[in-house]
């Protein structure tokens, strides 16, 4: 035991955490605390919004694999992170979000900035440890940094803030980390039982996948089975794209290939993913999802096995430790499928080839209404380039090793037909929560995290705008980026909808925006508007090559057309109906 303030108890327990950075806005409620971080070797890298803040820390621990850090004032500084906490929920992130609140003697007489500060993230955080006494400080705060590891996601550290205050004597606990198992003995054995009958496995390779990197695990299973191995949806980091039985994403504006594949699939292997809703829907009018396959689901969370699709073999275990008992099993089987793998091999190549050139000669969305805009808005060089081709020289002028967030909206949805990479850790997207803004400053974070790779944040006009200030944190910090922006002047998502339900009529989808490039260089960054296809590859390869030798962040500005594609809540709208004369004539 050693005596010390509680100030001194919290920050040495972030040190014993491996804490380096936490992202945040200073503020009075926490200020004893942040006065000794620098001597604790902790920089407080500070944010243009707290929302940011908390999209940094996801960023960094999505890419680092450790803890991300927030913190920010008690009340409004504290309520602007919900939303990304929400988002790394979805993205199972280990993120300490801390929330100093007012004081014990003031709470419940509406003083300022007051807030009861809890119920705010109850739902979007897997613990909430509420210090109840300063002499607990260093308790909950090292709690709170262990559920997040143990837990698979954000966690809530709440401090009155005359807590900080006074001499306690602490011991400083030490770190506990889980050691995941592979699963139970009997469910291993029924799964590779049904393996060894399959004739035509899948594996759909999911975020579990990133998180215990088990990418090579998840490789050694599919070369012994001769496997096809899809991308769970927006994890299209979970498996390499060079591999020859990579076939790329499920889901939303995924591969067609992907999707062809597992129709075929008589047992399909779900490595470390929720098979969540999103990811499995019927998409280009395909509804591939296999109805007569067995299903194994490995995930560490038992509660979501089986919780999404009707599985067979439900396996409680880490992603890695599960693919490496389950090849331990197969090792010395005779499999079915070992006689036809030459054969699905060349399906695979088949499949994949077709996709290929659909992709490669898909210039532009082929829906009435785009094919007006195109006309409208003419296709000569200095006009308005077309999203998906935009998209594919985007593809070849990716830098080896690159990182990508993309945000919510039409063309980032799209982009997840032409990302691919060849390690985990490189594709950061807001998941099921779905939330605008979320690109840049989560690739801040990313950066932050591994300065070394190059970092590239792909946003629609809409979601920028929502956060093209953290440009700002960038340049402040030394944190270069590189910001591609699809400018279409439109919320295109939505309007989409509007086109196909609502004939056309068109609400609050118009967005009359100045020169992204223009207001990036204001703000201290380098900008390039691009207009001509033949400038896109170019215009990304030196902006990260600015990024990476001159430590410069760049907006690069690409003038997009009004194209739209496949609407993402299709199951969600249905052709309206109207009971009242004035709004029935109007449709």
């Amino acid at each position: 035991m050693a005596r010390m303030t509680p100030s001194e108890a919290f920050v040495e327990t972030l040190a014993a955490n491996g804490v380096t950075e936490i992202f945040g806005i200073m503020g009075s409620a926490f200020m004893d605390a942040m006065d000794i971080f620098a001597p604790a070797g902790i920089q407080l890298i500070p944010v243009v919004h707290e929302q940011g803040a908390a999209h940094m820390a996801d960023g960094y621990s999505r890419v680092s694999g450790r803890h991300g850090v927030v913190i920010g004032q008690n009340g409004p500084g504290i309520s602007n992170c919900v939303t990304a906490i929400a988002a790394a929920y979805w993205a199972h992130s280990p993120v300490v979000m801390i929330t100093p609140e007012t004081g014990t003697m003031g709470q419940g007489l509406g003083g300022f900035q007051e807030a009861n500060q809890l119920p705010m993230f109850q739902e979007f955080v897997k613990y909430q440890g509420h210090v109840n006494n300063p002499r607990r400080m260093a308790e909950y705060t090292a709690r709170c940094f262990d559920r997040a590891m143990s837990e698979m996601g954000p966690t809530q550290l709440n401090i009155p803030r005359d807590y900080f205050y006074g001499d306690i004597d602490v011991e400083i606990p030490q770190p506990m980390r889980l050691d995941r198992g592979p699963g139970g003995e009997d469910s291993l054995n029924r799964a590779a039982e049904a393996l060894q009958t399959a004739r035509f496995p899948v594996i759909v390779s999911g975020g579990g996948v990133v998180m215990a990197d088990a990418v090579e695990d998840c490789r050694a299973l599919a070369e012994r089975l001769g496997a096809a191995v899809v991308n769970s949806y927006l994890h299209n980091d979970s498996f390499p794209a060079s591999h020859p039985l990579w076939c790329g994403p499920l889901g939303y504006q995924g591969s067609k290939a992907a999707m062809s594949l597992i129709s075929k699939a008589d047992v399909v292997i779900a490595l470390g993913t929720r098979l969540g809703p999103f990811g499995t829907l019927p998409q280009y009018g395909i509804d591939y999802w296999p109805k007569d396959a067995k299903i194994i689901q490995i995930d560490a969370d038992h509660k979501m096995l089986g919780l999404v699709k009707q599985i067979d073999v439900g396996i409680c275990g880490d992603a890695g430790s599960a693919a490496r008992a389950l090849l331990s099993r197969l090792d010395n089987r005779a499999l079915a499928c070992d006689a036809s793998k030459q054969e699905r091999a060349e399906t695979i190549a088949s499949e994949k080839s077709a996709w290929e050139q659909e992709l490669e000669g898909w210039i532009h969305e082929k829906d009435d209404y785009s094919l007006d805009m195109i006309k409208e808005q003419g296709e000569e060089p200095g006009s308005w380039l077309h999203p998906r081709q935009v998209l594919r020289e985007l593809e070849k002028a990716m830098p080896k090793d690159v990182m990508v967030s993309t945000d919510i909206g039409n063309i980032n949805a799209i982009a997840n037909s032409y990302l691919r990479f060849e390690r985990s850790r490189s594709f950061l997207a807001p998941m099921s929560w779905g939330n605008c803004g979320y690109s840049l400053p989560t690739m801040i974070g990313a950066k932050c995290a591994a300065p070394d790779r190059p970092a590239v944040a792909y946003s629609g006009d809409g979601a920028w705008a929502m956060s093209c200030a953290e440009i700002m944190t960038s340049v402040r910090h030394n944190i270069p980026v590189t910001g591609v922006v699809f400018h279409n002047r439109q919320w295109g998502a939505e309007k989409k909808n509007q086109v196909d339900f609502y004939d056309r009529r068109f609400v609050a989808g118009e967005l009359d925006n100045k020169s992204f490039a223009g207001i990036g260089k204001a703000m201290g960054t380098e900008g390039i508007v691009v207009d001509r296809l033949e400038d896109v590859g170019p215009a990304l390869a030196r902006a990260v090559d600015m990024q990476m030798n001159d430590g410069k962040s760049t907006v690069v500005e690409i003038m997009c057309t009004r194209e739209l594609g496949d609407p993402f809540r299709r199951d969600a709208l249905s052709k309206p109906v109207r009971h009242l004369p004035k709004y029935r004539d109007y449709v």
